[in-house]
């Protein structure tokens, strides 16, 4: 089959497609007959050499799926060949084929097709696990979104919206925050000439946000524990701006407040389960009935995966970046 892989790390330049052995069906594994998947900033690590895949995982890129049961390894029972599904990956998605835990795959949401579910799993899952189950974000309180107008970002805005949050959101341009507040973000901030601390306790009569979805990393690390409301929860999931910085643990205690941080790929098999059943349950019927959408900005053959890593390399995008087979 025809996958995408990396030599050698660095920049787009690096991005290969070749001929690769077929996966196997394992027990209790099936494999997919990929049609699209989504283009995510952790493959643009992983191409950078700053993001190896977990052990076991295959070290094509790509962490999420959408195609058609091509076979089913022993003792699968919920899934038969012929029946269209996405998946959330450990690694192999930018292929013709990928073998994946029968747990982590799920059907197709109604009303999204094969290219829109190739880029919908990984960011629900990362929205929904990370602001719902961990940080336990409630009807009525205010979420912050760093980077609001990319996959995750578009994904958050929408889902926080549709269960009664406030939707704060960070961004780079008028263009992005547009997009942002039509989404349902009901405070937008340009990052490059506003003080988002500022911004946001101005609009929440200073109170902040009860829940911080953090790309960041260091570089907002203060501002973040700053921004929190008291008993507020900053949850990091991105390190875009580095990975040492200082935290005021007074700070912290005045506001009854809690910093986690979390990473999906690597958790164990279970895990990553748990949270696609919670999908189904909670999140697929919103995208069954409209409330929540895919946003694809753009979609790109295979072979022209380097141009698709450009595009969110440059962060032109709102929503996310897809490739199809």
């Amino acid at each position: 089959m025809r996958a995408v892989i990396v030599d050698e790390p660095g920049g787009v330049e690096s991005l290969d497609v070749v001929e690769v052995d077929d996966p196997v069906a394992g027990p209790g594994e099936v494999v997919i007959d990929v049609a699209a998947v989504g283009v995510n900033r952790a493959d643009l690590l992983q191409r950078q050499g700053r993001y190896d895949p977990p052990p076991g995982a295959s070290r094509i890129l790509g962490l999420e799926c959408s195609g058609t049961v091509a076979a089913v390894g022993d003792g699968v029972e919920r899934w038969t060949v012929g029946t269209q599904v996405c998946a959330l990956l450990s690694g192999g998605g930018y292929a013709e084929k990928v073998a994946v835990p029968e747990g982590q795959v799920a059907a197709v949401p109604a009303g999204v097709d094969l290219v829109e579910a190739g880029g919908v799993v990984e960011v629900a899952a990362t929205v929904w696990s990370n602001v719902f189950m961990v940080a336990g974000l409630q009807p009525a309180e205010t979420l912050l979104v760093h980077g609001g107008a990319g996959g995750v970002g578009t994904m958050a805005v929408q889902l926080a919206h549709a269960l009664g949050a406030r939707v704060a959101i960070t961004a780079g341009s008028t263009r992005k925050l547009d997009a942002c507040r039509e989404l349902g973000a009901d405070i937008a901030i340009n990052y490059h000439d506003q003080d988002f601390v500022r911004e946001l306790r101005s609009a929440t009569d200073g109170h902040g946000a009860d829940v911080i979805l953090d790309n960041m990393g260091a570089q907002y690390l203060t501002r973040n524990v700053a921004a929190l409301a008291p008993n507020g929860r900053l949850v990091v999931i991105g390190l875009q701006g580095g990975t040492k910085g200082e935290l005021d643990l007074g700070v912290l205690l005045g506001k009854r407040a809690a910093v986690m941080a979390t990473a999906l790929r690597a958790r164990p098999v279970e895990e990553k389960s748990a949270i696609v059943a919670s999908l189904v349950e909670n999140v697929w019927p919103l995208l069954a009935d409209g409330t929540v959408r895919p946003i694809i900005h753009s979609t790109f053959a295979l072979d022209d995966v380097r141009a698709a890593h450009q595009v969110v390399e440059d962060s032109t995008h709102i929503g996310k970046v897809v490739l199809t087979l």
